[in-house]
Order: structure tokens, then C-alpha cells, then sequence
């Protein structure tokens, strides 16, 4: 009796988790499909109650005037993807060099300079900004891309990440490969770079993310309309059409777009990315 008690009170439990995590995943959508929804109704539908949430009259003006308008969209969508792809490539090489670095290879003051490197960060983004603008300024990079991308290449959560998954693999993989003759370049390249395709591509999620919807740095090193990426061109968008609110949903569904369509691509990996590199520090 007291067992079946505990199954019964069990399956209610996994029963009640199961409809309020439901209810919270429902919650979180729902904006998301008003504003797909929105973005291809007409101005005077918009507020109509009870909702639409198909639209009777498909209008796809809204996005016709959101990539060829005034601000014109495919341009930031352009400076956008150089940025966001260079700058992911950009981090992608030098984590996984320096987590293989500092996990793998033998060398006097490792730990140290691996707590003193995840020391920094500690340090508020925000404090290196003026700094940072001197010497783009003297190196006569500021109003170009390069402002944007060149600190973002080298990111110390992503050489954390890439240092606790490289920690997890067994040492006597690369002993195996030494004996047979292979060098350091070898051995990351060809034996332990594969087997760490769940920890990149979870880097590389975040990373796009992050890049992708970044505007304090963009805000700051560009001034050309023509160099903004995504975000600075959203905040023009929505500053020149303050209550045209379906124009503005259609931009930012372009905004989003390629998000959605990044972690639907790599969204196996990810999880498994997440796990592994906290199973060793």
C-alpha cells in the first residue's frame, strides 16, 4: 500500500511539474507569435479584440518597407553577419587553442595564469570602454568594423568552456597519439578538436547570440549609418516609427530571425555542451 502511495504521489508530482512548466512555455511564446502575427496586419487591425491571431488580410508591406525603406534592413542584416561571423570564427580558433592550452599541456605557472586570466573577468566591460577608444582612435580603426570585432574575438567564458570540456577527455588518448609520433598541433587538430563538437557549437550559440544582438559597442566606435549593425538600426527604426507599431513588430522579427533559426540548427548539441563543460573544474 505505502508503494503504491508513493507511485501515485509521484506520477502527481511529475503530472503537476509537467503542467506548469506547459503553462510557463505557453506564457513565453505568446508574445512571439503576436508579433509574427502583428507584423503582417495593417495599422487599423492591430488592436482589434478579440485578437487576430490570423491575420484575415495578409499584408506584406511592412516588411517590403522594412528592408527597403528609409533604414534599410538587408544593409544591417550585411554589417551585422560580417561581424557576427568573424567575430564567432574569431573566438571559435583562439578558445579552443587556449583550452587546449591551459587543460592538456604541462607548463610552469598554468593554474595561475588560468585563475589570473578568469580573473578579469570580474572586470565591468563598461570600464574599458574610454580606454579602449584612445587606442582604436590612435590606431585609426574607430567608424570601422574592426573596432566591433577585434575585442570580441578573445572571450574568457568561451576559454573556460573549452578548457573544463578538453579536461573531461582521458589523457591517455594524447599519450596514445605521442607515442606515435604526433605533435601538439596534431593532437588538438586531429584527435582532440572532434570530440569537442558539443562544447563548440554551445560557444558558438552563445557567441552568435551575443554578437548578434550587441549595442553598446556598435553604439559607441560606429557613427555611419551605413556601418550600424541590427541593433542600432532597430533602435532608428523604432524612434522614426513610434506608432506604427506593425512596422516596427516586421522589423523585429527580422531581428530575430536568424536566432531562431541558429539554435533550431545546433539545438542537439547544446544541452549536451552546457553539461559537459561543468563536469570537471
Amino acid at each position: 500500500m505505502n508503494l503504491y502511495s508513493a507511485k501515485s504521489r509521484n506520477a502527481a508530482f511529475k503530472l503537476i511539474t509537467t503542467v506548469v512548466f506547459t503553462l510557463l512555455a505557453v506564457l513565453a511564446v505568446v508574445p512571439f507569435l503576436w508579433m509574427i502575427s502583428a507584423s503582417f496586419k495593417l495599422p487599423a487591425d492591430l488592436f482589434k479584440y478579440p485578437i487576430e491571431w490570423i491575420p484575415k488580410k495578409w499584408y506584406f508591406g511592412n516588411y517590403q518597407e522594412v528592408w527597403f525603406g528609409k533604414y534599410p534592413f538587408f544593409l544591417y542584416y550585411w554589417n551585422s553577419i560580417k561581424i557576427t561571423l568573424i567575430t564567432v570564427v574569431g573566438v571559435l580558433v583562439t578558445s579552443s587553442l587556449a583550452g587546449f592550452a591551459f587543460a592538456k599541456l604541462r607548463f610552469k605557472g598554468r593554474e595561475a595564469m588560468f585563475l589570473l586570466y578568469l580573473s578579469t573577468m570580474i572586470i565591468p566591460a563598461q570600464i574599458l570602454l574610454v580606454p579602449r577608444f584612445v587606442l582604436f582612435d590612435k590606431l585609426g580603426i574607430i567608424n570601422t568594423h574592426w573596432a566591433v570585432i577585434l575585442p570580441g574575438m578573445f572571450s574568457v567564458l568561451g576559454t573556460f568552456m573549452m578548457r573544463q570540456f578538453f579536461s573531461t577527455l582521458p589523457n591517455e588518448i594524447l599519450e596514445a597519439a605521442r607515442v606515435d609520433g604526433a605533435g601538439f598541433w596534431r593532437q588538438f587538430w586531429q584527435i582532440t578538436l572532434p570530440l569537442t563538437k558539443p562544447a563548440l557549437v554551445t560557444l558558438l550559440i552563445l557567441t552568435f547570440t551575443w554578437h548578434w544582438n550587441e549595442y553598446e559597442n556598435p553604439l559607441i566606435f560606429l557613427r555611419d549609418n551605413d556601418l550600424y549593425t541590427i541593433p542600432l538600426g532597430l533602435t532608428n527604426y523604432v524612434d522614426e516609427n513610434s506608432t506604427n507599431y506593425t512596422l516596427i513588430m516586421a522589423a523585429s522579427v527580422s531581428a530575430l530571425l536568424p536566432l531562431i533559426v541558429i539554435v533550431a540548427i545546433f539545438q542537439k548539441w547544446f544541452i549536451e555542451g552546457i553539461a559537459s563543460s561543468a563536469v570537471k573544474g
